[in-house]
């Protein structure tokens, strides 16, 4: 099974790895309270109220290929496999992109078990991804998939809708909500949630009826079925919330922290200003802004939270440029320059100019792929000096 092509490498080395599963899970009330788990109570405590036995499950998050994709019916060479979204660790084995890869090995063991007839499986937890870099996506976001399987009477679009309207009155009590249909590879009859309070709708989520091939391959055939549902908690605790920024979600200021014990609405702190730096870079063909995001990510570790944004803000081919601007970022062919737009701001303290420049400096190393450089701050020089 060729879940990975040989060719590309492991874009993920050690110490992101160590960095990435060190991670604290904010749905875990074992690693502390966080108002994300009061969101998941009252959404659990809505389903329950249908009547299944709730179970909770958790799991490692370095999963299969098979786990994450294979038994999920993801296609072989589709798009939600490639390197520049997943952080694969090996030919098969990845960080997962998905709680959905929880549920495959969680339904295995519900063939074994004879005592349940109606049961919420809630599976909780941190997913990655590479992600562009801006005040709503992470590459670490929390999800929970839902799913409610049923020996006996078949569930049906009935119990699905009943399950949208239930989740969407405890998560955003007062806001519009509409579900649209989305075709899921594990389910039937797919849809996205939406929720608005305004103008605008927001995707919350995904349902539909789990694929009856899902269940059969776990031993789960006859008379079961089953909803299932996948939410993104970071997203909903934001809009239930009001809360503007997701690296607010992490903070340790009290100011903040203190705010995200519960569900209570937002109260603005003062806000550090923002510097802005514009970098013009050359890159190669096929980078996109989950690129540019992962490697800003990479490159700053810990300081990656005083990064509020990384924006393309145009993009154009080296055969376009005059001569004096190849010259200057020193591109070659077949590459582009993108002009990034790049906003730091801490959450908790103003950046001085000095660390302004040298995390303009680090992105910009870890960005550019062009032979000249224009640096902030002046480089080191002499024998052994690192020139990127």
């Amino acid at each position: 099974m060729n879940s990975i092509p040989l060719a590309i490498p492991l874009p993920i080395d050690a110490a992101q790895l160590c960095a990435a599963l060190s991670l604290r899970d904010l749905t875990d009330p074992a690693q502390g309270p966080h108002a994300m788990q009061v969101l998941l109570d009252e959404i659990v405590g809505a389903l329950a109220a249908a009547g299944p036995e709730v179970r909770v499950h958790r799991a490692l998050p370095v999963v299969s290929a098979r786990d994450n994709y294979d038994r999920l019916y993801y296609p072989q060479g589709g798009v939600a496999r490639e390197a520049r979204y997943t952080r694969w660790l090996g030919r098969d084995v990845l960080l997962r992109t998905q709680t959905s890869a929880i549920v495959p090995p969680v339904l295995d063991a519900l063939a074994g078990d004879p005592t349940w007839r109606d049961v919420l499986l809630v599976c909780p937890g941190l997913v990655y991804r590479r992600d562009c870099i801006d005040r709503h996506h992470v590459g670490e976001p929390h999800q929970v998939d839902l799913w409610r399987i049923r020996r006996g009477p078949a569930l049906a679009a009935a119990d699905l809708a009943a399950m949208v309207d239930a989740v969407a009155a405890a998560a955003l009590p007062g806001w519009r909500t509409r579900a649209v249909e989305s075709a899921h590879p594990y389910t039937t009859g797919g849809l996205q949630i939406d929720a608005g309070d305004g103008a605008d709708w927001l995707e919350i989520g995904e349902c539909g009826l789990a694929s009856p091939r899902v269940l059969a391959d776990a031993g789960l055939g006859g008379a079961t079925s089953g909803l299932a549902m996948g939410l993104g908690l970071d997203r909903l605790l934001m809009m239930r919330k009001g809360i503007p920024d997701i690296r607010l979600l992490r903070a340790a200021d009290p100011r903040i922290a203190d705010q995200l014990r519960d569900l209570a609405r937002w109260r603005p702190v003062s806000s550090m200003p923002p510097v802005r730096r514009d970098l013009s870079i050359a890159a190669s063909a096929d980078e996109g802004a989950e690129d540019l995001g992962d490697r800003v990510r990479a490159a700053l570790g810990a300081r990656a939270g005083s990064v509020e944004s990384v924006e393309v803000l145009s993009d154009t081919p080296c055969e376009s440029l005059p001569e004096a601007a190849r010259a200057r970022l020193g591109i070659g062919p077949g590459q582009r320059n993108l002009l990034v737009r790049v906003v730091l701001r801490d959450l908790e303290r103003t950046l001085t100019h000095a660390e302004a420049d040298e995390l303009r400096d680090a992105i910009y190393a870890a960005l550019h792929r062009g032979r000249a450089h224009q640096w902030a701050r002046p480089r080191p020089s002499g024998p052994g000096a690192r020139h990127d």
